[in-house]
């Protein structure tokens, strides 16, 4: 007669059904075993990469003023937004100055200019990023030494000058600076395999081979790509349009950096995030811990995610021999206010600004 569980089938001894039962939890039990050790792997192997990328970055000592009187400070960012001041530096020389290879130091009297300033506002929503080129001809005061160009800050008193320069111009405070010159500027565009620019109409090269950049997509690697951002004359605007070309440039290598065939390829990731964090140097004032949950804080924003602009210009002019850029008092004030207040949204969505658009030069 049939058992009650499986019709036709003959219940084995007790001893042989306990067997079986046992090994099956074993079975069981060792996959699980399995499945926990897999994940506690990735997750290890996640967290020694996190401590191990963040603790490479080189930080730049006493980064920031310290002789400010009070009422030239501007008020702290507020609760959860971050402003970062990004700085190119042009060091004339061949040995590196930023990240970890670094044979010389990051300012000396007169010997590096900041020919890319950048601040970086970063919204307490952690959802998008906004990019403002500061002209490095801006016609500015630099506290203790007048009326100058922008760029001249850094090469008179390094970091400490320059951030004061700008929160003193700006009224909003800089959280961190973060430094990379043109040594590794070329080394971390060759390291994603160089960038595709579209360049709108042909223009001029001083620099490169051919004498013009033809209209057209371009593959650039580090030396090209260098080539681009540093080029001013020829380009209808100046020192406007190589600060949209830095932007480009900077949009680009976001996109290539953050695509899925990066994030998803290990090989790919470990070689961009080995020359990212090799060749850039930030403030002493930012922790690895800190530099963690900033990582974390923007894992979701993509090139498409940052808007790019310039600060509000007024015009141009000679002074002293010296072609300067005039900055748009009226109109940076609302700009710096929108940023102050971490309000750039709406303030980008409702103001016509100089933005960087699909077609640059």
């Amino acid at each position: 007669m049939a058992g009650p569980s499986e019709p036709g089938a003959k219940p084995g001894p007790p001893d042989r059904r306990a067997r079986i039962r046992r090994r099956t939890r074993r079975v069981l039990f060792g996959a699980l075993i399995l499945l926990c050790t897999g994940a506690l792997l990735i997750a290890g192997t996640g967290y020694w990469a996190y401590e191990h990328y963040t603790g490479r970055v080189q930080r730049i000592p006493h980064a920031f003023p310290t002789d400010v009187p009070a009422d030239a400070l501007p008020p702290p960012s507020k609760s959860g937004s971050q402003t970062f001041l990004l700085v190119g530096l042009d060091s004339r020389s061949d040995l590196p100055t930023t990240g970890n290879d670094a044979e010389a130091p990051e300012w000396k009297p007169g010997a590096q200019r900041s020919d890319t300033m950048m601040l970086v506002h970063l919204p307490a929503d952690h959802k998008h990023a906004y990019v403002v080129s500061l002209p490095r001809d801006s016609w500015v005061n630099i506290p203790g030494h007048g009326m100058a160009k922008l760029n001249a800050a850094f090469s008179w008193g390094g970091p400490p000058l320059l951030i004061d320069t700008v929160q003193r111009l700006t009224k909003v405070r800089i959280d961190h600076l973060a430094v990379i010159d043109w040594s590794g500027f070329r080394e971390l565009t060759d390291a994603v395999g160089g960038v595709d620019i579209t360049v709108d109409r042909t223009v001029s090269r001083r620099n490169g081979p051919g004498g013009v950049w033809t209209a057209g997509p371009h593959h650039m690697d580090g030396a090209d790509a260098l080539d681009y951002v540093r080029e001013r004359y020829g380009l209808p605007n100046g020192d406007l349009d190589r600060t949209h070309r830095q932007q480009n440039f900077l949009r680009a290598v976001l996109a290539k950096t953050l695509s899925g065939g990066t994030v998803t390829n290990p090989l790919k990731l470990k070689r961009t995030l080995d020359q990212v964090t090799s060749v850039v140097s930030v403030d002493d004032r930012l922790s690895d811990g800190a530099l963690r949950n900033l990582v974390w804080d923007l894992r979701s924003v993509r090139a498409s995610d940052m808007a790019f602009m310039n600060t509000p210009v007024a015009g141009f002019d000679s002074i002293g021999k010296q072609s300067v850029v005039l900055l748009d008092a009226n109109g940076g004030a609302e700009l710096w206010e929108a940023m102050r207040n971490d309000t750039m949204a709406g303030f980008v969505a409702t103001h016509s600004l100089d933005t960087l658009g699909s077609r640059v030069s």
